[in-house]
């Protein structure tokens, strides 16, 4: 147990000293499950990254700032069944388990010498501490934290608006808790934060634009109430995994989706109220290796420009209104390990997708004829959104994807210049 100990607390401290390479911090992500994502620190007791600090020096302001806002916090908390708060005793901060302090460091990055060495509070993770209670405005206090994860507690209300003024903060880890109000606002001024992580609660209300304007290296948001359109600026984001799953978001998926950072690894937009075509830019400028839109109301024919998702492993279609023919721009994928267009409409299989039929992709509930387990007749006589009118540039096959990506980049240039 102290050799983990040991191991978790100097991968903390590498993080804190690396801000040279802010913003560069790489996110393992899986596809599901309710747990949080990030650098993992375990609930321990704290340390400091120098000698343990005393009653005078510099580090001074810094500990007794930390000190009245973890104590304001603590006395907002009515529920600690793992009794962790029991160490939240005395000035010493450091000493508190779940709180981590490090050495400061000047304006270049570089940490302080021993003579003018200055503690402060850097990190707090309190994953599964089941903590019941609200967040408070002293938190903010904590001007040079730089990881905040508190994962699976009993948190409720809302998320107080000085964080704002939480500006070294690189990860924020809200998910599994009870947290309810618009989306919080303050995390889009903190200059530093490049993991946002607000899954399994409930918030509501509409995105921001300004959310996808961020310097954001994973967005989690699924499993919330959070409704309206999805901003037009999506493609703005330059995050390598977005979740917007399990909310009830409407409208159309923005055409900016088409030209999203080349980053972009997944995305996932399952179990929302969608309706529309899927962009014919999808894939153009990306190395997805994960689309998720099952569960809404998408209609119209797949586009050209999925042949471009050569490293797509897990593409998921189902329980949408989808239509026309299921040809080997979908199923010719090299790297597809998954593929899923149960309860659609589609009407006919190319040769390749006819083989994949054979070997466990579920096509089942679609208008196939000669298959097993599709739609009745009746059902396939008037297929959905006939008349939407969703963009499709015709290419030669196979698909040149670089020049079909000049082309689009051309058009949505002329779009958005023109009056």
């Amino acid at each position: 147990m102290e050799n983990t100990w040991i191991l978790t607390f100097h991968l903390l401290l590498l993080l804190l000293h690396s801000n040279a390479a802010k913003g560069a911090i790489s996110v393992g992500v899986g596809v599901g499950g309710r747990g949080g994502i990030g650098v993992g620190i375990g609930i321990g007791n704290g340390g400091s990254g120098g000698s343990t600090p005393g009653p005078s020096g510099s580090s001074v302001p810094n500990l007794n700032n930390a000190f009245t806002a973890l104590q304001a916090w603590k006395s907002a908390i009515s529920d600690d069944p793992l009794k962790i708060l029991d160490t939240w005793v005395g000035p010493n901060v450091c000493s508190y388990k779940g709180v981590f302090c490090s050495n400061s460091q000047d304006d270049n990055g570089i940490a302080t010498t021993a003579s003018t060495e200055s503690s402060v509070v850097a990190g707090i993770d309190l994953n599964h501490a089941n903590l019941k209670g609200t967040l408070v405005k002293e938190l903010s206090l904590l001007s040079d934290i730089t990881l905040f994860h508190l994962n699976t507690n009993r948190l409720s209300g809302s998320v107080p608006d000085s964080f704002r003024d939480l500006t070294s903060l690189q990860e924020l880890d809200l998910s599994n808790n009870q947290l309810s109000g618009p989306f919080p606002t303050a995390t889009l001024s903190m200059p530093s934060l490049v993991y946002l992580d607000l899954r399994y609660n409930n918030f509501s209300g509409q995105l921001p634009d300004e959310l996808f304007n961020k310097r954001l290296d994973a967005i989690f948001l699924n499993n919330n109430n959070f409704g309206g359109e999805i901003p037009e600026n999506l493609g703005n984001s330059p995050a390598s995994v977005i979740n917007l799953a399990n909310n009830k978001l409407s409208g159309n998926i923005p055409f900016s989706f088409g030209f999203m950072s080349s980053r972009l690894k997944e995305i996932l937009f399952l179990n929302n109220q969608l309706t529309g075509c899927i962009p014919q830019g999808v894939g153009i400028f990306t190395q997805m290796q994960v689309l998720d839109v099952s569960f809404n109301s998408l209609m119209g024919h797949l586009p050209d420009t999925m042949n471009c998702l050569q490293d797509i492993e897990v593409l998921n279609l189902a329980n949408n209104k989808l239509s026309g023919e299921l040809s080997d721009v979908v199923c010719s994928l090299r790297s597809l390990l998954n593929l899923t267009v149960a309860h659609n409409f589609f009407s006919g299989l190319s040769q390749e997708c006819s083989r994949l039929f054979n070997v466990g992709f579920d096509f089942s509930d679609n208008c196939i004829p000669g298959r097993n387990m599709q739609r009745p007749q009746p059902e396939c006589s008037g297929i959905p959104g006939g008349s939407l009118n969703c963009l499709r540039i015709p290419a030669p096959k196979p698909l040149v994807c670089a020049t079909l990506a000049a082309t689009l980049s051309n058009h949505a240039n002329s779009h958005s210049s023109s009056p």
